[in-house]
């Protein structure tokens, strides 16, 4: 598909999802900044891959979930690259557990860092993108937010608020085209995967028709087709990418 000179923005990239999102993207010529918030090597080490591999890359720390950080954020990547053509909204947190003992923070803390954190960096992205009348958005959702998952009413709530959110953003902002879509990632393999008892695991594995969970490159492939120009008339979508769990 090919990015040669487009600027992405991929926040909680140092890791899962996020890390191979950004590889993917930069594999394909995009400059990518890489955004994380604790684990500054991991994301150091994604970077070089990105500038190994020949493009261009950084790393830029911060908390999404807090709007200044956000908006902070935003600049200093248009600032260094200087221009943002592409947001991938996919920091996230689960505090997984049934309502009557989760906790008041557990709820918080998941809505802050999955759907406010959605909100937080759209906002001044969408201020750029509006100047230049060109964007991509793609929120990282989930088949959680879609069908349900017991013991996740908070992660449940904000992959479905991603999802309302990208509906109504992108009805906004289409006529500057500027595309707004989720893909929605049903059980990969990442390091929350492995947190799951084996049991546990085989019980959702067979949850899903195509009989296998995922891998971060189904997902980054996912990403990477709907930030490209071939994606240009599809906007306000949720891809599921998810071996058929949420399928109508």
């Amino acid at each position: 598909m090919g990015f040669d000179g487009k600027v992405a923005l991929v926040t909680g990239a140092s890791r899962g999802i996020g890390r191979a999102v950004a590889l993917e993207l930069g594999s394909q010529g995009a400059r990518v900044a890489v955004n994380f918030l604790h684990q500054a090597a991991a994301a150091d080490e994604v970077a070089r891959a990105i500038t190994e591999a020949g493009s261009e890359a950084g790393t830029f720390q911060g908390d999404v979930g807090d709007f200044a950080q956000a908006e902070k954020l935003i600049k200093a990547v248009i600032e260094h690259f200087g221009d943002l053509h592409i947001l991938v909204n996919n920091a996230g947190i689960t505090r997984d557990g049934l309502i009557m003992t989760m906790s008041e923070n557990d709820w918080d803390d998941v809505i802050r860092t999955n759907l406010k954190a959605t909100f937080n960096c759209s906002k001044p992205a969408v201020r750029h993108m509006l100047r230049r009348r060109y964007g991509r958005i793609i929120n990282i959702t989930s088949v959680s937010g879609q069908i349900g998952n017991a013991g996740q009413t908070n992660y449940s709530a904000s992959k479905a608020g991603q999802i309302g959110f990208t509906k109504s953003l992108a009805r906004e902002v289409a006529s500057r085209n500027i595309t707004v879509n989720a893909v929605a990632a049903g059980y990969i393999d990442t390091e929350i995967w492995e947190t799951v008892p084996e049991n546990l695991r085989e019980g959702m594995v067979g949850l899903i028709p195509l009989g296998r969970k995922g891998e971060t490159s189904d997902i980054a492939k996912a990403v990477a087709f709907l930030a490209s120009d071939q994606a240009g008339y599809i906007t306000g979508h949720v891809l599921s990418v998810d071996g058929g769990m949420a399928m109508a």
